[in-house]
């Protein structure tokens, strides 16, 4: 069996978010999606299930933080400097919040952040490893061996 990630947030607005990840290229899977959650996907291996509130809070009695705040940061990878300018205009133009950290723009690296409609930290991230001046490590959220960019699967994504 193919090990995969999916990663559940709470949402205020779920028709909202299911808007705003679809401009940002996840595609919505149907068969795990309904009133109250939608499976976004983003590749093959990767999926975020959006959940409303009420859904959130039959799984934990952890308090849903305020948009305001952040525990994790999620990134994800970009075929090119292009495609993460495009998902951070998409975030903006969608309810979400464009640069909400500052630009990363390094000779072997690009990368910008915004957040979603209910305040999850995002990253998009490109990646030029043979740019990378020699003796560096890539960062934590960098590329497989033998990759110049950070992977990508290919699934079909709508248009940002």
């Amino acid at each position: 069996m193919s090990r995969t990630i999916t990663v559940s947030l709470p949402v205020a607005d779920l028709k909202a978010s299911k808007a705003f990840y679809t401009a940002l290229g996840f595609v919505n899977n149907p068969q795990f999606s309904g009133d109250t959650a939608a499976l976004m996907a983003w590749s093959e291996s990767i999926s975020v299930m959006l959940l409303t509130h009420e859904t959130w809070r039959t799984l934990t009695s952890r308090p849903i933080p305020p948009k305001t705040s952040s525990e994790v940061a999620l990134n994800v990878s970009c075929d090119s400097r292009e495609e993460v300018d495009a998902m951070n205009n998409a975030a903006s133009e969608h309810g979400g919040a464009a640069d909400i950290n500052p630009v990363e723009d390094d000779v072997f690296m690009y990368g910008r952040d915004f957040a979603d409609p209910d305040g999850h930290v995002w990253g998009a991230k490109w990646m030029d490893m043979s740019a990378m001046p020699c003796g560096e490590s890539p960062p934590a959220t960098g590329p497989t061996e033998n990759s110049n960019v950070m992977p990508t699967s290919k699934v079909p994504r709508g248009e940002p």
